[in-house]
């Protein structure tokens, strides 16, 4: 969620971290500030609302110049967004300044603690209690690094810290426990951010750092060390997107240049999957292919988009491995007491590698001694970090909050994991197992027919302003389709949107039906008769109570002429690969609707990209 920004150099501190504040503005924020350090002092401004609202600030009354400072966009957790609560925060004397991602479990007992010492705290967040913890330690030892390792060592939770020492004009210092946190590596410059688009117009070279680790940045040096003193090493790698990827190209919103890019997207998570005698291989994998055939069980686990591709997942992997496999919410995994085994692989999705409830969930797999496997589009973050193998998706950075490129390119890679198992499991035969990855090879031809189509869809999203309230319904690898185009709904349009299978509408939901509702229907391809054909009638009988009917199907099924009101039509494909090509119409479908409704595609309301706090 928050965006995190530090810098120390020979560059105006205020333009580079509100520049970079703004690369961040996807993840997702209700208020923005900075802090640079001048002359012994810090100089603060931050603003409720939009990067806009402290740019117009920061425009009317200058903070002096600086080569240090760090900024922050806040998504509220602690306190309302207000002024008063957004970061950065200063210490009970004002001699540093602190931001902050996550939260600070124990901030109740250290609040009460500060307060018993006279301290006068001045918000509602648990932010100003870490900032007033570290500058007491600050005053004590004299050295910003070692106050932030004392004040860790005090912390419970999740947290990225980022502080300024108005003593110190030369020194970045930050921690990171699960939560996200790089260092950019410039010449006579060095960066922090949140992620890598923070820094990405200034440096390509990254520093990707360990867990309880604390960082102290220079103009011209990085020290790493644990909280607990010990020198340490973070991992530097260089980053394969330039500042290109993350502007919008002519598009009105990074949703709809991020939908038009699937099919390079999806052509790239295919690429060097194969070795030299044509076996499919992952990115990292530290299983051995005997652990691999030991595997009796599979468990995904991911949240919201990610746990929709999970749902294909099993429908792919059951059927072309023969091992069961579930898909739980991260968020209620482990709470549940799940039974695990060494022969248990479990399967994390998250496309920034960071979302804190599917680390959580791996971590507990891990203390239950099961496999771990990560898909991820994120190359460093901590999920595939802390992984036992890694598919990367190689999707590029996606902006948008809500997910299209991601998701695609989460389907594919769970494709090649169920491909691969049944590889090293020897349930396919090497020619069936070439002739699913040649139709995938297809796909980035077949989803671009879609995007040239693409108008038709506008259309008919324009025809629906006024709507508020549409249901999806699937069956087999289509009913996850449905969840996750009532998602784009949601998260977009902000209306009434349901996913359901559609075997399930006489149990209840048929009840919602009304005259001209819409419905869009995903119809599986004519090779599943029984499935087809059960998902004809269902359709027709919800058009007979009064739906509007807007039907995809596959090209050469005329079977549905007759009771559709609107076809959309799919290139043909198989049944498991459906998902691919079904999504794009209802991505198309969401983002104009928002678009039409004057809605902010990119940043809809309340929500982050990625959720790093249970």
């Amino acid at each position: 969620m928050c965006g995190i920004v530090g810098y120390v150099g020979h560059r105006q501190a205020r333009d580079v971290v509100v520049e970079g504040l703004r690369r961040l503005e996807y993840r997702g924020y209700d208020s923005a500030g900075i802090a640079v350090v001048d002359g012994g002092t810090i100089a603060s401004d931050k603003r409720a609302g939009k990067l806009a609202n402290l740019e117009a600030a920061l425009e009317a009354e200058p903070l002096p110049a600086s080569q240090t400072g760090i900024g922050h966009t806040r998504w509220a957790t602690h306190g309302p967004p207000t002024d008063r609560n957004a970061h950065p925060h200063l210490g009970e004397k004002s001699r540093l300044a602190l931001v902050h991602n996550g939260i600070v479990e124990n901030y109740v007992a250290l609040r009460t603690e500060l307060e018993a010492q006279g301290h006068d705290l001045l918000s509602d967040t648990d932010t100003e209690v870490a900032a007033h913890v570290l500058e007491a330690e600050l005053v004590e030892c004299g050295d910003l690094a070692e106050a932030m390792r004392r004040t860790c060592r005090r912390l419970a939770g999740a947290f990225t810290l980022v502080a300024v020492d108005a003593e110190d004009p030369t020194t970045v210092v930050a921690a990171r426990r699960n939560s996200p946190l790089v260092v950019g590596l410039g010449e006579g410059e060095n960066f922090l951010g949140s992620d890598v688009a923070a820094f990405i117009e200034h440096t390509r070279e990254a520093l990707e750092l360990g867990q309880d680790q604390v960082v102290a940045i220079t103009a011209d040096d990085v020290v790493v060390t644990g909280f607990d003193g010990t020198p340490a090493e973070g991992t530097r790698y260089h980053v394969d997107w330039d500042l290109s990827a993350a502007r919008k190209d002519g598009y009105d919103w990074f949703m709809r240049k991020e939908i038009f890019e699937q099919p390079r997207a999806v052509g790239d998570a295919l690429l060097g999957r194969h070795s030299g005698q044509g076996q499919l291989q992952l990115d990292e994998l530290r299983l051995t292919e005997q652990e691999l055939r030991d595997i009796d069980r599979i468990v995904v686990v991911g949240c919201g988009t990610a746990a929709y591709s999970g749902l294909v997942a099993k429908y792919a992997i059951e059927h072309w491995t023969r091992i069961p496999c579930e898909v739980e919410l991260a968020h209620e995994f482990r709470y549940r007491d799940p039974i695990l085994t060494r022969n248990t692989l479990v399967v994390a999705i998250s496309q920034s590698g960071e979302t804190a409830d599917t680390l959580m969930a791996i971590r507990y797999a891990q203390q239950q001694r099961a496999k771990v496997l990560a898909i991820c589009n994120t190359n460093g973050s901590t999920i595939p970090r802390e992984s036992d193998a890694v598919i990367y998706t190689h999707a590029g950075p996606e902006i948008g909050v809500a997910s299209t490129k991601g998701f695609l390119t989460q389907l594919v890679a769970c494709y090649l994991l169920g491909l691969y198992l049944a590889q090293v499991r020897g349930t396919k035969y090497g020619d069936e197992i070439a002739a699913v990855v040649g139709e995938l090879e297809q796909m980035p031809a077949k989803v671009q027919s879609l995007l040239d189509r693409c108008e038709e869809v506008y259309a008919l999203a324009r025809e629906h302003a006024e709507t508020r309230s549409v249901l999806f319904l699937g069956r087999h690898a289509g009913y996850p389709v449905a969840l996750e185009g009532a998602l784009k709904l949601k998260e977009l349009a902000y209306i009434h949107a349901e996913g359901f299978a559609a075997g399930e509408l006489k149990h209840g939901p048929i009840a919602l039906i009304e005259e001209g509702l819409p419905v869009f229907c995903v119809m599986p391809p004519r090779g599943r008769d029984q499935l087809h054909d059960k998902m004809s009638s269902a359709v027709q009988e919800i058009r007979a109570r009064g739906a509007r009917t807007y039907v995809l199907v596959e090209e050469g099924d005329d079977s549905v002429e007759s009771w559709a009101d609107v076809v959309i039509r799919l290139p043909q494909c198989p049944t498991l690969l459906q998902p691919i090509l079904a999504s794009v119409p209802l991505q198309l479908f969401a983002c104009e609707l928002a678009t039409v409704m004057g809605h902010d595609v990119d940043q809809p309301r309340n929500l982050a990209k990625s959720v790093t706090v249970e």
